[in-house]
């Protein structure tokens, strides 16, 4: 799951403090990057070899390589914009959820944790079970980047704690 309990909720005392943290599913880790960037090099590269040593080599290349760094760039720029996290924190009388984006921005909310509700819209949302918290007189989305059935699971998980 791309959440965790940093510090997870006692079953003894309900209202002890503890914290999520939350960040989007990253499916190609730094090891496999440079192995597509490589395997990808080399599958371009085979076929040019057969033109090394003539005119069409170097007609080619620019675009061949052009098609490399584009790959690249956009692994990168889905890379970086992937770059969030949520961190939820709940002391024994405050909630508060913390959203620092990929711009470097942050967002964050807080509320008495006495009068946060948690809520769950299957269908009204952007996104399909979309999870909200309700308190201090706003509403804010916690994990919209979760898949589906991760939300659902994140809901029941608040709902148990708060």
């Amino acid at each position: 799951m791309p959440y965790s309990w940093i510090t997870p909720p006692s079953a003894s005392d309900p209202m002890s403090p503890c914290e999520m943290h939350l960040w989007p599913h990253q499916s190609l880790p730094p090891q496999g990057y440079a192995r597509f960037i490589g395997v990808t090099a080399l599958l371009i590269a085979l076929p040019l070899l057969a033109f090394a040593g003539s005119v069409v080599f170097w007609g080619l290349l620019p675009f061949l390589l052009l098609a490399l760094f584009g790959l690249k760039y956009a692994l990168d720029r889905n890379r970086r914009d992937a770059q969030v996290i949520e961190v939820l924190t709940l002391d024994t009388h405050e909630a508060r959820l913390e959203r620092r984006n990929a711009n470097g921005t942050q967002q964050s909310w807080q509320c008495n944790r006495f009068w946060v509700t948690v809520e769950l819209h299957p269908l009204g949302g952007p996104v399909p079970n979309y999870v909200t918290l309700r308190g201090g007189g706003r509403e804010v989305e916690i994990g919209a980047f979760l898949s589906e059935d991760e939300r659902q699971a994140l809901y029941d998980e608040l709902l148990q704690v708060l």
